[in-house]
């Protein structure tokens, strides 16, 4: 083949596969499905409806099982984590402190209400339930941390420190730990 015939060669064998690429991408869009409806059409609820639902919407069904079943401290302990998670905090407050009536040693509710309890400023209840949730499992990080949080907010330096040392010693190399470090670093560097 000379020079001139396999110009013409390779410009027909370059637009061929030029071609054929562009079909069977073609062929491939054809493949895939229509892309969704947009959202209302697939019955997903406008975003105010899901803050009031709760993540998972679980909030109605939950609030019909404790009215049903009113010492279901399961139930009451899952709203209390609904509320929580969409941050209705006097009403995770509240749903916490009915599981609490129920099983007064909960060292997780205690937590997650004291976590509410600092959301809405009562920070001197928030204090208590994380001291009584260390008082009823000592090794419980996550209550002791909460503390030390706490007692930054109150400018109380002192004993945040005490606390984030305590944390330290508690978890020395694990989350609760590494944060610990870097809340005292925070308090060393001041505001």
């Amino acid at each position: 083949m000379s020079r001139h015939t396999a110009r013409p060669a390779v410009v027909i064998l370059v637009a061929a596969l030029t071609l054929g690429a562009s079909a069977c991408k073609r062929q491939e869009e054809r493949k895939r499905p229509a892309p969704p409806p947009p959202a209302m059409q697939q019955g997903i609820p406008p975003p105010q409806a899901m803050q009031q639902l709760g993540a998972g919407g679980r909030i109605p069904s939950l609030e019909q099982a404790v009215k049903t079943d009113p010492k279901n401290v399961d139930a009451w302990i899952s709203l209390g984590n609904e509320y929580f998670d969409s941050r209705q905090s006097q009403k995770a407050i509240d749903a916490y402190a009915k599981a609490l009536e129920l099983q007064p040693n909960n060292a997780n509710v205690l937590t997650d209400q004291g976590v509410m309890y600092r959301d809405v400023g009562l920070l001197d209840q928030a204090i208590a339930n994380f001291k009584k949730a260390n008082e009823v499992d000592p090794n419980h990080v996550q209550s002791v941390f909460n503390l030390g949080v706490v007692y930054t907010d109150k400018g109380q330096k002192d004993l945040a420190a005490k606390t984030y040392n305590r944390v330290i010693q508690m978890d020395p190399n694990g989350q609760h730990g590494q944060q610990a470090r870097r809340a005292l670093e925070a308090l060393q560097r001041g505001p």
